[in-house]
């Protein structure tokens, strides 16, 4: 078991991100000097990997040390589940997101908004407009349902020009 207070770099690279990823990536290489297995490290290394500098497969390779180390902190799941459909690994992703929720800790709702993304990436509309009106019957905040609305609506215009789509089909025949 890891113990963070011993780690006060990981503390200067969370606090440095996202604002300053120089820092942050200085820090990160300290903490993980210190101790290479650091969930916490490890991850918003993988988060620095996928969301800054679009390495997919090396922030895979960063969450999947994290989960090697420790299966059971929820942190891990989010962003390890968007660097996945983000690199097209949608089956992995699917795999992952079923496990994930079963993690005790992990916040179910967020990750049945992921389920409604990975739906709508895979062009099942239908199912991903399903996915997001349970998400907001779930969610615990405003801000979440507005978020949640939105994405509904976006759905709903893919959904639209479908069946516009078809629908000109038809007449041309």
């Amino acid at each position: 078991m890891e113990n963070l207070i011993h780690n006060p770099y990981l503390f200067k690279a969370l606090a440095a991100y996202p604002y300053d990823l120089e820092e942050t990536m200085e820090a990160l290489n300290y903490a993980l000097s210190y101790d290479d297995q650091n969930v916490q490290a490890l991850c918003l290394l993988g988060k620095v990997y996928a969301y800054h500098l679009n390495e997919y497969e090396q922030a895979k390779s960063c969450f999947e040390k994290a989960m090697a180390s420790n299966l059971e902190i929820p942190s891990i799941y989010p962003d390890y589940l968007y660097t996945l459909i983000r690199n097209e690994d949608l089956k992995e992703a699917q795999r992952l997101l079923d496990f994930a929720m079963k993690i005790k800790g992990v916040d179910k709702v967020y990750l049945m908004l992921i389920q409604g993304q990975l739906f709508e990436v895979q062009k099942q509309f239908k199912l991903a407009l399903v996915q997001f009106k349970k998400t907001k019957k779930s969610a615990l905040n405003n801000n979440f349902k507005r978020f949640v609305n939105d994405e509904i609506s976006r759905v709903k215009e893919k959904l639209g020009a479908k069946k516009k789509r078809k629908r000109r089909k038809k007449k041309k025949k």
